[in-house]
């Protein structure tokens, strides 16, 4: 077979078409990635451990009358709230005057600018909460997990 023969030949034999190895690979990329997506789900955990860590919602007790809470530069806050009792709680109300109390430490002082944005309001609650969560636990029980606004007005 002479030279030209040969890349007559050659040229005559239809070429290898990539498809074939694009559906490979595509394949491959859809078994591994729904692989790691299943191992990812089973690894995390289950989500009935998740909620069990979180404690049960028991009664709400409210604060019967508004507070009324001096801030900076001669504005004031009047403010209501109620507290989330943990179902380990039970269901007697628990004393809100330590809550009163810690209501008025944490927010006597602040800036109307502070309490006036989301973000500031949200800030000061997980303050409060905290405070709260700690007044409220007793022999490594907590007794409140969320404090709710009833009223929130600044002047």
């Amino acid at each position: 077979m002479s030279k030209d023969e040969k890349d007559t030949a050659a040229a005559e034999a239809p070429k290898k078409s990539n498809k074939m190895l694009i559906m490979i690979v595509a394949i491959a990329l859809v078994v591994l990635g729904g692989g790691g997506a299943g191992a990812f789900f089973m690894l995390r955990g289950d989500s009935a451990e998740a909620a069990e860590e979180a404690p049960a919602k028991g009664i709400v007790t409210a604060i019967d009358n508004t507070i009324t809470v001096n801030l900076a530069d001669g504005h004031y806050l009047k403010m209501g709230f109620a507290l989330q009792q943990t179902a380990e709680s039970g269901t007697h109300e628990v004393d809100l005057n330590q809550a009163l109390n810690l209501a008025i430490e944490t927010y006597t002082g602040r800036e109307v600018a502070e309490l006036s944005t989301d973000k500031g309001r949200e800030a000061v609650k997980a303050e409060f909460l905290e405070k709260l969560i700690e007044a409220y636990t007793e022999e490594d029980h907590e007794m409140v997990m969320d404090v709710y606004y009833t009223s929130f007005v600044t002047q």
